[in-house]
């Protein structure tokens, strides 16, 4: 296990992990490196939840397109299409969550820089 002092993995945000805990609260993991086996776990996690809901919702579609489909059939597909967003959700929070903030000064620069592209066009 590889230990370190560096003070920007020390105030790294916690990850949020693709399971919740058994009472039903969120499960955050907190590391120093991305690569760890919970880690590695939790990204797996995450791609078998996100291939299980495209294979529901395929499979719902089929049941929901049919206007003769029982009403316990319908009931079944919504309910599983509603565990598979919720699991769709708490992964792209959890990845947005890691995402790295923008780098506003750049952008604020960048902006500068269009509008006087954009004053110089139109007095031209």
């Amino acid at each position: 296990m590889k230990h370190t002092t560096d003070p920007a993995a020390a105030t790294s945000a916690p990850r949020l992990l693709p399971w919740p805990s058994p009472t039903g609260t969120p499960c955050y993991l907190m590391t120093d490196s991305g690569g760890g086996y919970v880690s590695r776990l939790a990204d797996d996690l995450e791609a078998v939840q996100l291939a299980m809901g495209t294979d529901v919702l395929g499979l719902a579609r089929t049941v929901l397109d049919d206007p003769t489909s029982p009403y316990t059939e319908v009931r079944y597909a919504g309910l599983r299409l509603a565990e598979c967003l919720t699991d769709a959700l708490r992964v792209a929070e959890s990845r947005g969550l890691r995402l790295p903030l923008p780098d506003t000064a750049g952008a604020e620069d960048a902006d500068g820089v269009e509008e006087a592209e954009a004053t110089e066009r139109s007095t031209a």
